[in-house]
C-alpha cells in the first residue's frame, strides 16, 4: 500500500450577518445575537464519529471556513480546538486558519483567537473602495479592514491573507490596481485575487449587475499579477499569491490531492483508505439544524467511493490549478495509478499548447491557465 497523503481538517461555520448577493457557499443569515453553542457540541460529536477513519493519522492543517467564522467568539473557537486536540494528534507546527470578515470582528478579538490557537487569518477585504463594496453587497467599510489589520498585528498574527475580487461592477483596471497596491502596503503575507463570477442560484445571477467585459477583466488580471510580482508575491495557484514561506498549506493540500476531513453543515471531505480502490468522498447535511440533529445522533453523512476511472480527472482538477503543475511520482502516489494511463491526454493537451513538460512532470502553460476549464476537461473519463 502506498503511503497515505497528508491530512487536513475543514470546519464549516455556516452563519453570516447577511448573505452577499454573489455568494453560492453554504451560508445562512444569523438571526440571533450569536451562533448556538449546540453547534460546537455537534461539531465535536461529528469529529468523534470520524475518529476511526483517521486513527493514527496526524492533522497537519485546520481551516475554519464559512459563512463567517469570526461570528463565533474566541472562547468558542478555543473550545472547538481543545476538543479536537483531545481527540486527535496535531502536527507541532499545524497551520490553523480562521476566516474573518472585517465588520464582524470587535476590537481586541484577534488576541483572543490567537490565544485560542489560531495562527493564520484569512480576511475578506474584497476591495478597499467603499463604492465597490456597496455594489457587491458587503457590509463592512475599508476603514474596518484597516482596523482589522492593525488588530491582527497587535495580536501577533502576521501570517494573514487578504481576499480581493476584481472585475467588480463599474471597476476599471486602475481601480483593481489600487486595491492591489493597498493590500501590498498593508503587508499581507498572502493575497487571494479572483474574478467576480455570477454563480447560478445567487441574486446576482438572477439580476446581473453591469460588469466589466471579458477583455477589461483580462487586462485587470494581467496587470494585477504583474503588480503583485513586483511587490514580491509569487503566484503559485490560479488565484493565490504569497510572499516567501507564506503559501497556504491547507489549500495546497487540496490542490495536491491530499486528504481532508470535513465537519460542519454541508462540509465535504476526501479520505484515502487503500489506493486506488479506497478513496472516498463525504458530505454532511447542508442545513445547520439537520446537521446538528444528525451529528448528535451519530450519523456521519453520506460517503461515496471515487471510481477508479474518475481518479485522474479528480487529481488533475486540483493539480492543474497549480502554476508548477504536478510530477509523475505525485500523481502515482496520490491516486495509486500509473501515469501511463493518462499519457494520451497529456500528449493531446501538450499539442494544444495548454500543457508543457517539466522535470519528470507537467505544468499548465500561460494559455492553459487562461483556459483552465478546457485543459481540465481533457482528462475527463
Amino acid at each position: 500500500m502506498s503511503a497515505l497523503p497528508p491530512l487536513s481538517l475543514y470546519v464549516h461555520l455556516p452563519w453570516c450577518v447577511r448573505k452577499c448577493p454573489y455568494c453560492d457557499f453554504n451560508s445562512h443569515e444569523l438571526r440571533a445575537a450569536r451562533p448556538d453553542p449546540a453547534y460546537v457540541d455537534a461539531l465535536l460529536a461529528d469529529f468523534e464519529g470520524e475518529r476511526p477513519a483517521i486513527e493514527d493519522r496526524r492533522i497537519e492543517t485546520v481551516f475554519f471556513g464559512g459563512g463567517t467564522p469570526s461570528l463565533f467568539a474566541a472562547d468558542e473557537i478555543a473550545r472547538m480546538l481543545e476538543g479536537l486536540r483531545a481527540r486527535a494528534r496535531f502536527a507541532g507546527d499545524a497551520e490553523i486558519t480562521l476566516e474573518a470578515n472585517p465588520g464582524t470582528v470587535e476590537r481586541g478579538a484577534f488576541a483572543g483567537y490567537r490565544a485560542a490557537g489560531i495562527n493564520r487569518v484569512s480576511l475578506g477585504a474584497q476591495s478597499f473602495d467603499a463604492a465597490a463594496l456597496r455594489a457587491i453587497g458587503r457590509i463592512h467599510s475599508p476603514r474596518e479592514t484597516f482596523a482589522a489589520v492593525e488588530e491582527l498585528r497587535a495580536a501577533g498574527i502576521d501570517n494573514f491573507n487578504l481576499d480581493l475580487m476584481y472585475a467588480l461592477p463599474g471597476q476599471t483596471p486602475d481601480g483593481a490596481l489600487a486595491d492591489i497596491a493597498t493590500a501590498c502596503a498593508l503587508g499581507a503575507a498572502h493575497v487571494s485575487h479572483y474574478q467576480l463570477t455570477l454563480e447560478p442560484g445567487t441574486p446576482f445571477h438572477a439580476r446581473p449587475p453591469a460588469l466589466p467585459d471579458e477583455d477589461a477583466a483580462w487586462t485587470m488580471q494581467v496587470e494585477c499579477q504583474r503588480a503583485l510580482a513586483d511587490a514580491g508575491y509569487r503566484q503559485y495557484e490560479v488565484s493565490a499569491y504569497a510572499r516567501e514561506g507564506a503559501r497556504c498549506r491547507h489549500n495546497l493540500n487540496y490542490w495536491e490531492f491530499g486528504d481532508y476531513l470535513g465537519i460542519g453543515a454541508g462540509a465535504h471531505g476526501k479520505l484515502s483508505v487503500e489506493l486506488p480502490e479506497g478513496i472516498w468522498r463525504s458530505v454532511k447535511p447542508r442545513m445547520p439544524g439537520a446537521y446538528v440533529a444528525a451529528a448528535t445522533a451519530g450519523r456521519g453523512g453520506e460517503r461515496t467511493p471515487i471510481a477508479r476511472a474518475d481518479l485522474p480527472f479528480e487529481f488533475l482538477l486540483n493539480a492543474l490549478r497549480l502554476v508548477e503543475g504536478f510530477d509523475r511520482a505525485q500523481f502515482e502516489a496520490r491516486t495509486g495509478l500509473e501515469v501511463t494511463g493518462i499519457a494520451a491526454a497529456l500528449a493531446r493537451a501538450t499539442r494544444r499548447g495548454l500543457l508543457e513538460a517539466r522535470a519528470d512532470g507537467w505544468r499548465p502553460t500561460a494559455l492553459g491557465r487562461r483556459f483552465l476549464n478546457d485543459l481540465q476537461a481533457d482528462f475527463l473519463a
